[in-house]
C-alpha cells in the first residue's frame, strides 16, 4: 500500500483555544466549530493528497461560466435540497450549491463569512458583552437568484420556518428566544439564556438563509408538499437548481445574479450531480475511466482505491475532522405496531437494549477494531472508543474497547444472566432470544465490516440478521422510505455522522431528548438511537453555557461522550477521514472540507 499522507486539523484546533480572547470565532450547529478569521485557503493553496504528495491550486481568469459542465459522482444521490428537512449529508451537499448561511467553516476549521460582511465579535458589537444575543451585518447589495434583495427579514424567516412546529424542521433553535430584523442589513439573535459560543444558528450548510417569498406558504403542516421549492430553493449561491430527480441527478447552471460574476465566478457554466452506484464504482469513473470530475465519499478498501489512483488520471483527497463510523442500538421497540420505534415519551422501550449498558458493553468488547480499520479503511481511519474523536476533548476512559476480549465479553454476558438456556447456541436475555437485525447501507466495506461484527457476535452467543439497505434510501432525510435512518425501523444500525465545525457543543446537541425523532414530529432530530438522559441533558445544557475558555469545558464535553456511549445507545467502531476525488485537470479546490460542504468554495474551482 502507499503511504498516504492525511490532513490533521489538530494544529487548527489549537489556534482555535488561542483564539477564544482574541475576538475570532467559533462555530457549530450538527457539529461544532472553531473560531477564527483565517480566509478560506482556495486560490494558490496547496492540497494533501492520499499519496503524500501535493498539488497547486489556481484560480482561472475570465468570464463567469465559461468552463463548460462539472459532473460530479455522488453515489447516495440526492433526495432534495432544502438543508431544513433533512439531516443527510448527501441532500445538504445538493442544497450548498444554492443555499448560504451567514458563516462558513473552511478546511482549517476556521469561520469565515459567507452572507456576512464580518464575523460578529465583542470587539466590534456584534456579540453582547453578556452573550445574551448576536448581531449579523448582511453584505451589502446581495442578490437572490430571482434579483430580488436579501433582507434581514429573510434571515428573521428561516427561523420562523423552522420553529413552527408542524414544519418538520431537523435544525434545532431551543436555545434562540427571538431573532428581529434591526434594518434591512442587521438581524439580532436574542437566546433564551447566555451563550458564550453563539455561532451554532445561520452557520455552515446546516443552517441556510430561506428566501421568504418562496417559502412563505411552506412554514408549517405543509413543507414536505412544497416541492418546487425543496428541489428548487432560489438561492444566493453561485448555482441555480434547472432538474432534481431524487436519488438519481441534480443539473444546476450559474446564478446571474452571484455575487462574484463580475470577477469570474463561477468557471463553470453548470453542474451534474449524479446518483447512483455505489463507492467503487463512482472512484473508479473518475480515477480510471476519466468520465467525471469529482467522486465524493469514497468509503473504498485501500487495496482497491489505491491502483485506481495509480492510473494517473485523478487524485483522492483526504481530511479527519470528527467523523466515526458506529453503531446504533434503537432504545425503542421496532416491532410492526402503532408505536414503531417511537419514543412515545418513555413508553415504549426496547424490550432488550433499552437500560441494558452491561449487555451492549459485551457486544463492544467482542469487536476487533484493529481487524475492522485494516479491512475497510487503511490509512483512512483508526479504531475509536469515542463518539466525540477530536482534540482537544479526547476520552480516554472508555479506550478498553480498543483491545478485542471474546473472554471477558462471554464472562460478561454469563454474570448478567444473558445465558443459552437452551443449548440452541444463541443467548437469552429475560427469555427472549439475543437474535437481532442489523442494517446499514449497500456498499462494499459496510457488508465486509458486518461480517466481521456477526461472526465477533456469533463467538458469544449472539445472531445477528444482516441486511444492507440502497444507500439513497437509507440516508434519505424526507424519510419517504421505511428505510431512512431516522426511521430506524431495526434493531441496530451502522454508519458514519460528524460534526459540522471543530466545537463539539453542536454536534452534543443531537443526543438530547428534545431531539429524538419519532412519528409526532415528522422523525426529526438527530437523536436516531432514541437515548434519553436527564442527567446528559443538564451536562449538555451546562456545556453550552460555560465559555469557551473555561478549563473544565473539554472535560464536560468529555463527559457527554462517555454518557452516550457507556449508556448502550452507541458502539462507537472507526474515526473516519474523510476521502473524495478529483480529476487532475480540476483547480483551486485547495484542501478538502471535512468541516463544511465539501462544495464550499466551488466558485474558486477551474478547469486547468
Amino acid at each position: 500500500m502507499k503511504r498516504w499522507q492525511w490532513l490533521s486539523l489538530v494544529a487548527a484546533l489549537a489556534l482555535f483555544v488561542a483564539a477564544c480572547g482574541s475576538g475570532t470565532v467559533d462555530t457549530t450547529t450538527d457539529g461544532s466549530a472553531t473560531t477564527g478569521t483565517g480566509a478560506a485557503t482556495t486560490e494558490g493553496t496547496t492540497a494533501t493528497t492520499a499519496d503524500g504528495s501535493s498539488t497547486t491550486q489556481g484560480t482561472g481568469t475570465g468570464e463567469a461560466g465559461s468552463g463548460g459542465e462539472f459532473i460530479a459522482f455522488q453515489w447516495q444521490g440526492p433526495s432534495q435540497a432544502n438543508a431544513y428537512l433533512s439531516t443527510g449529508t448527501k441532500d445538504l451537499l445538493a442544497g450548498s450549491l444554492v443555499l448560504e448561511p451567514l458563516a462558513e467553516f473552511d478546511p482549517a476549521g476556521q469561520l469565515v463569512p459567507a452572507l456576512a460582511a464580518e464575523l460578529p465579535t465583542q470587539e466590534n458589537g456584534g456579540i453582547a458583552a453578556d452573550f445574551s444575543s448576536i448581531t449579523w451585518t448582511l453584505q451589502e447589495g446581495l442578490l437572490w437568484s430571482d434579483g430580488t434583495p436579501v433582507t434581514a427579514d429573510d434571515v428573521v424567516f428561516s427561523w420562523e420556518y423552522c420553529t413552527n412546529p408542524e414544519t418538520g424542521c431537523v435544525a434545532d433553535f431551543a436555545t434562540v428566544e427571538s431573532v428581529v430584523a434591526d434594518d434591512d442589513l442587521n438581524v439580532t439573535i436574542t437566546f433564551t439564556e447566555p451563550q458564550p459560543y453563539p455561532f451554532t444558528h445561520f452557520v455552515t450548510y446546516t443552517y441556510p438563509i430561506l428566501q421568504r417569498a418562496q417559502f412563505a406558504d411552506c412554514a408549517g403542516a405543509g413543507a414536505d408538499a412544497c416541492t418546487e421549492q425543496n428541489f428548487a430553493p432560489i438561492g444566493t449561491g453561485p448555482y441555480m437548481v434547472t432538474d432534481l430527480r431524487p436519488e438519481d441527478i441534480v443539473t444546476y447552471e450559474i446564478n446571474p445574479n452571484y455575487r462574484g460574476i463580475a470577477e469570474g465566478k463561477p468557471f463553470f457554466g453548470s453542474i451534474t450531480i449524479e446518483g447512483g452506484g455505489d463507492a467503487e464504482a463512482v472512484a473508479r469513473s473518475v480515477l480510471e475511466i476519466g468520465e467525471g470530475d469529482y467522486a465524493w465519499n469514497l468509503q473504498v478498501a485501500p487495496e482497491i482505491l489505491d491502483p485506481m489512483e495509480g492510473a494517473g488520471n485523478g487524485v483522492v483527497l483526504a481530511a479527519f475532522a470528527s467523523n466515526v463510523e458506529h453503531l446504533n442500538f434503537n432504545q425503542t421497540d421496532p416491532a410492526e405496531d402503532a408505536d414503531r420505534s417511537d419514543y412515545a415519551g418513555g413508553a415504549n422501550p426496547h424490550p432488550v437494549f433499552f437500560d441494558n449498558p452491561d449487555l451492549i458493553r459485551a457486544l463492544s468488547m467482542a469487536i476487533n477494531r484493529e481487524e475492522l480499520v485494516a479491512v475497510g479503511y487503511g490509512a483512512g481511519g483508526t479504531p475509536t472508543c469515542n463518539i466525540w474523536p477530536s482534540e482537544p476533548a479526547i476520552s480516554t476512559n472508555m479506550d478498553a474497547c480498543l483491545t478485542q476480549d471474546i473472554e471477558g465479553a462471554n464472562a460478561l454476558l454469563d454474570e448478567i444472566g444473558a445465558v443459552d438456556s437452551d443449548g440452541d447456541g444463541v443467548r437469552e436475555w429475560e427469555g427472549i432470544p439475543l437474535e437481532f437485525d442489523f442494517v446499514t447501507s449497500t456498499n462494499a466495506v459496510r457488508q465486509s465490516n458486518q461480517d466481521l461484527i456477526a461472526d465477533y457476535w456469533d463467538q458469544i452467543g449472539v445472531v445477528a440478521n444482516m441486511r444492507n439497505e440502497d444507500a439513497g434510501l437509507f440516508f434519505d432525510g424526507t424519510n419517504a422510505s421505511d428505510a431512512s435512518i431516522w426511521k430506524f425501523f431495526a434493531d441496530i444500525q451502522m454508519f458514519t455522522n460528524g460534526s459540522t465545525g471543530p466545537d463539539p457543543q453542536g454536534y452534543m446537541v443531537q443526543y438530547i431528548t428534545t431531539q429524538i425523532p419519532e412519528s409526532t414530529n415528522a422523525y426529526a432530530g438527530g437523536n436516531i438511537p432514541r437515548y434519553a438522559s436527564e442527567e446528559y441533558d443538564a451536562l449538555w445544557a451546562q456545556l453550552s453555557g460555560m465559555s469557551l475558555d473555561d478549563p473544565a469545558r473539554n472535560e464536560v464535553v468529555i463527559q457527554l461522550n462517555d454518557l452516550i456511549v457507556g449508556s448502550g445507545a452507541i458502539i462507537p467502531l472507526v474515526y473516519r477521514a474523510s476521502v473524495s476525488a478529483f480529476a487532475n485537470d480540476i483547480q483551486g479546490v485547495g484542501d478538502l472540507n471535512a468541516w463544511d460542504s465539501e462544495y464550499w468554495n466551488i466558485e474558486e474551482w477551474t478547469r486547468g
